[in-house]
Order: C-alpha cells, then sequence, then structure tokens
C-alpha cells in the first residue's frame, strides 16, 4: 500500500493511558547531514501528559532512511525528578547502540517506538507495506517515558484492509485495530490518542 506524501505537521490528543498532547513535525535532514545521501526523513516533535499522577515532558528526533527503517533517534525527557536523554542508532540491518554502546538485546529491530508517541506507529506500517490480509512482525526498540530506558518490543502488524490494521504487543496484553490516515499517520489508536490535526 502506498501512502501520500508526509504532511509538515501532525498532533495527537493522549486520553484514557494518560492525558496529554502530542505534535509533530515531518521533513528532509538539512543537507550537511552526513546521512542526507541516504534520503533521510526527520521527524521531530514532543508529548507533554500527565501520567499516575506524574507530569512529564518528551522531546524526540529521529531520523528514516528511504525504506523507513529508523537510523537514529535523540530522545529527551524531562520531569520532577529531572531531565534525561539518550541517542538511539541504527546501522540499517538491525543492529544498535545506545548513547555510543552496543546494544544486542535489540538486535534485529528496525523501528523504534516511545512510549509517549503515537506518532510511532507509523514507521513499521510505511515499511511492510502490507497487503490486505497479510501480516508481519515489527520488533521495535521500545523506549520508555520518562525513565528513556530503552528494551526490545515484540509486536505485530496485520492490515485488515484498507488503512485499519489489527496491533498485537503480547508483553503488554494490548489487541486492537489501528486506524490510519492517506498519509499513514494513526487517527484512532484505542485507549491511547487520536489525531487532532
Amino acid at each position: 500500500m502506498s501512502f501520500a506524501p508526509l504532511p509538515e505537521t501532525a498532533a495527537w490528543r493522549h486520553h484514557t493511558a494518560r492525558a496529554g498532547f502530542e505534535v509533530a513535525y515531518f521533513g528532509p535532514l538539512q543537507a550537511e547531514d552526513p546521512l542526507q545521501a541516504e534520503g533521510l526523513l526527520r521527524v521531530e516533535g514532543c508529548t507533554t501528559a500527565v501520567e499516575g499522577g506524574t507530569t512529564w515532558v518528551v522531546e524526540y528526533a529521529i531520523d528514516l532512511d528511504a525504506g523507513w527503517v529508523t537510523r537514529r533517534a535523540r530522545i529527551t525527557s524531562r520531569s520532577a525528578a529531572g531531565t534525561r536523554s539518550t541517542l538511539l542508532e541504527c546501522d540499517g540491518a538491525g543492529g544498535w547502540r545506545i548513547d555510543g554502546t552496543p546494544a544486542p538485546h535489540l538486535h534485529g529491530c528496525l523501528d523504534v517506538d516511545l512510549e509517549s508517541s503515537a506518532m510511532t506507529n507509523t514507521f513499521p506500517v510505511h515499511r511492510l507495506c502490507l497487503e490486505p490480509g497479510a501480516g508481519s512482525p515489527a520488533p521495535a526498540a521500545y523506549v520508555r517515558a520518562p525513565d528513556l530506558g530503552a528494551e526490545r518490543l515484540d509486536q505485530r502488524y496485520a492490515r485488515a484492509g484498507g488503512r485499519d490494521y489489527d496491533y498485537a504487543a503480547p508483553v503488554f496484553g494490548v489487541e486492537c485495530r489501528l486506524v490510519f490516515d492517506e498519509y499513514g499517520l494513526v487517527l484512532d489508536y484505542p485507549g491511547l490518542a487520536t489525531r487532532e490535526a
């Protein structure tokens, strides 16, 4: 399935699991970036939220190659406990480094999935290009909010038809249908977020 070119910006209201708001911006890398030759896309965004009585802010800058594989993710978190930041880097073939240190527990992941974001679900949908009725595992480097701990998240996407995908993350007991728009951005993530703009 092909999607329309991404808009300049999108926004989501987070609800149920947390109360918050997320805004993302999409564009090419700057010409001086050495990875620009690989046709990378940069996604920059921020989520502010209250979850379990704790306030936090997570900012991200994620770089993807022409095949929608995550290559870098710079993430910064702020809460009452302080400010944290981390850099995840992928070699494009599933090998990862976190703040320069090899991260073998993430081997084979091609996507980054931020707990703080509804936007990151767009990456595997674009990358997999599933036909109706087809499904695929899509393990991801899952970054928690607000402590920025990174772990492997085994998940699966199956295209139900049109722009609807059945999503499963067994470790969290999550099975739901995600509805995407013509850009491949989530419109409705049950129990987490809805698209506002």
